[in-house]
């Protein structure tokens, strides 16, 4: 369903290394890890190693990127991540 989506993109110095809709999207927060669903609240956090971990409208299977820290921003249905 579209209305179910949230829109993911995942940004590295040497360019995108994702960027689709998603339905979830796990994040290793320096505070902890957690997951965004559609309509999360306004978020800016910085990210530590580890997996973000997300899930297309399409396959309904996790998929997984390996980062070394960055910087995440959820506003509008839209999770984008920078990463170091």
């Amino acid at each position: 369903v579209m209305g179910e989506a949230i829109t993911l993109r995942v940004i590295s110095p040497s360019g995108i290394v994702f960027e689709g809709e998603v339905v979830k999207v796990g994040l290793p927060g320096t505070k902890g890890a957690f997951t965004v669903f559609r309509n999360h609240a306004s978020l800016i956090t910085t990210l530590e190693n580890g997996q973000i971990t997300y899930r297309t409208k399409d396959s309904g299977e996790d998929k997984t990127i390996e980062i070394s820290g960055g910087l995440a921003t959820i506003e509008r249905n839209v999770v984008s991540v920078c990463l170091q």
